[in-house]
């Protein structure tokens, strides 16, 4: 084996390493990114669905606009229970009752009317904000439909979501790609949702279910 052989041979070698090592590498990168940026936006998604439930519940329905979900939550109220003091062991032994420690004043119970977004986010909470994917100057979709059950019941559902393509479109090409004809192949949204205008799944996020 001449020199010049062994040059190339050795060339060759160091070059697929580095192939196979980049193609890992990449791999890598596009699955842990994409890993974190899918518990990001699962959060976000989350609250949109406390939210929609909770105007549902007011409402009667759902709402497709985050305009309109955003006003619901900073303006209209809901009631939040105030607890002070709770009943001792040697209470309950005695057979007392929560209602009977309040009657005697032992305990208190009041009901009071603050904001939506207070009651299920907490003041700190900026309500425009839930339209956003988060870090990202991408927007939600979502929208309402009316569905007829099996049995003939008919559900009011919501879906909010956002593509691969949009939150992921920065990462590698081919493996985006690879993501998207996946999804395809199996009938399933091409990214993140929750909720969904064709089924019934009780407002089930699409990762729960992985």
């Amino acid at each position: 084996m001449n020199v010049t052989f062994k040059i190339l041979l050795g060339v060759a070698v160091i070059a697929l390493i580095y192939m196979c090592y980049s193609s890992v590498f990449v791999q890598w990168n596009f699955e842990n990114e994409a890993k974190l940026r899918q518990d990001i936006i699962a959060l976000r998604l989350i609250d949109i669905r406390k939210a929609q439930i909770e105007y549902k519940n007011i409402h009667k329905e759902h709402t497709p606009s985050f305009d309109t979900l955003a006003k619901f939550l900073n303006e209209e109220k809901l009631p939040f229970l105030v607890k002070e003091g709770v009943l001792t062991d040697d209470q309950l032994e005695q057979g007392m009752t929560e209602q009977e420690a309040v009657k005697k004043g032992i305990i208190r119970r009041d009901t009071i009317w603050v904001t939506a977004k207070d009651t299920l986010f907490g003041k700190d909470f900026v309500a425009e904000d839930l339209r956003y994917v988060p870090g990202m100057k991408i927007q939600f979709s979502m929208d309402t439909a009316t569905i007829s059950s099996g049995s003939g019941y008919i559900v009011k559902v919501f879906e909010a979501g956002v593509k691969y393509n949009d939150y992921l479109g920065d990462l590698d090409k081919q493996l985006l790609f690879n993501l998207n004809e996946l999804a395809n192949t199996r009938n399933k949204y091409a990214g993140l949702r929750v909720g969904s205008l064709t089924e019934i799944n009780n407002n089930a996020g699409n990762w729960e279910d992985l």
